[in-house]
């Protein structure tokens, strides 16, 4: 079955604020559209697949994926997971982040990475939330923006930057 995306070509005058995005589940209704979401290809290299990724999450109970809305339209996708060691149960990880081409620049990526943030604080014994990326994404600087301090690279060499939770449960 074909169906169409629910992000259109952006035009003039027809953004959604950054205050209207929200985060939801995956579901059977929306993986297609997840799916069909890109980014730009001179940034494909940063990420991997939205299908590889909804593939993983099957594979991996722990891992959040969440489509992000702003209203009603699809505009991105990112996906996290609570650490799975004792060193490692305080903090979840988001490793995967994207906001669809046609709409990048609106704010959107801000506003959901706050939401994702706010959703991680509401999970119990989380302290730190760390975002991982590589040294050469440009939204590095959205990051420390919102408070990631590098921290650590991973064995692929991408960067690990952390932010602590305040007002953690």
């Amino acid at each position: 079955m074909t169906r169409d995306l629910v992000v259109p070509a952006a035009s003039e005058g027809d953004d959604v604020s950054p205050v209207e995005v929200r985060l939801a589940d995956v579901t059977a209704d929306n993986w297609r559209d997840v799916v069909a979401l890109e980014v730009e290809p001179e940034q494909r290299h940063l990420l991997a697949s939205n299908v590889y990724s909804l593939a993983e999450a099957s594979f991996t109970p722990a891992a959040r994926p969440r489509a992000i809305y702003a209203g009603p339209r699809l505009v991105g996708f990112l996906m996290y997971e609570p650490g799975d060691t004792p060193e490692e149960r305080h903090r979840v990880s988001i490793y995967r982040f994207m906001i669809d081409r046609r709409v990048q620049g609106r704010g959107y990526g801000r506003a959901a990475l706050l939401k994702a943030i706010d959703e991680i604080r509401a999970m119990p014994g989380i302290t730190t939330v760390s975002i991982c990326y590589a040294a050469d994404n440009p939204a590095k600087v959205l990051y420390e923006s919102l408070g990631f301090v590098p921290v650590d690279r991973d064995e692929d060499g991408d960067v690990i930057a952390d932010r602590p939770l305040e007002g953690a449960r």
